[in-house]
């Protein structure tokens, strides 16, 4: 199973930013962007492409152990980039801004998720953790200065991430052959209140 960690943005942050945004989705498309659905908007924390089913119920025990070491996190999506760069840019993302410490709570927190999904026998993602949000890829790098500088005036209302969200992809099973997400579990940050588990991954 192809599954990952990952902090999931309030419903209004999410909202906030889709009503930002829409009115460009076809701008964009004319421009060679294929959006993200803002359902499944997420920074992900640590991606594994291929968890046997039977080790899901330790990786769970471990993620949940390692977000009840960390504590509930309060920022908002703000400003963007692009990855590997502007001028040859496949994917564009906006970026998350944390109050306080939260920016080395999050990077613990990261750590934390990853060291647990591999303690539990899957093979992470080892890149570079930068958190974001991706909006939207390109078939053909290309330049997207303009798009870059629409997000640097960007900052959505500030909301409270409590939870460690642990999400399943499958591939193809989506609208338009986009990945289905499956949340498999809410983690609690701290001593935020539990989630529902087993729910879609759209509140």
């Amino acid at each position: 199973m192809r599954v990952f960690a990952a902090l999931v943005p309030p419903v209004a942050a999410r909202e906030d930013l889709a009503d930002f945004l829409a009115p460009r989705w076809e701008a964009g498309r004319a421009d060679g962007l294929r959006w993200t659905d803002p359902e499944q908007w997420h920074v992900t924390l640590a991606f594994a492409a291929d968890v046997d089913d039977w080790r899901l119920e330790e990786a769970e025990e471990r993620l949940a152990a390692a977000a009840a070491r960390s504590e509930p996190l309060v920022g908002a999506v703000a400003g963007g980039g692009a990855f590997p760069d502007p001028v040859g840019a496949k994917v564009v993302w906006a970026g998350l801004v944390l109050d306080g410490g939260g920016a080395a709570v999050l990077g613990r927190l990261a750590v934390g998720a990853r060291t647990a999904l591999a303690t539990a026998g899957a093979e992470v993602d080892g890149a570079r953790f930068r958190p974001h949000l991706t909006l939207a890829r390109r078939n053909r790098p290309g330049r997207v200065d303009d798009w870059l500088r629409l997000l640097d005036g960007y900052r959505g209302p500030v909301g409270a991430y409590e939870h460690l969200t642990l999400v399943a992809s499958h591939l193809g099973e989506g609208p338009r052959g986009r990945p289905r997400h499956e949340v498999l579990a809410e983690l609690p940050l701290g001593g935020s209140p539990p989630g529902a588990v087993g729910q879609p991954a759209t509140p």
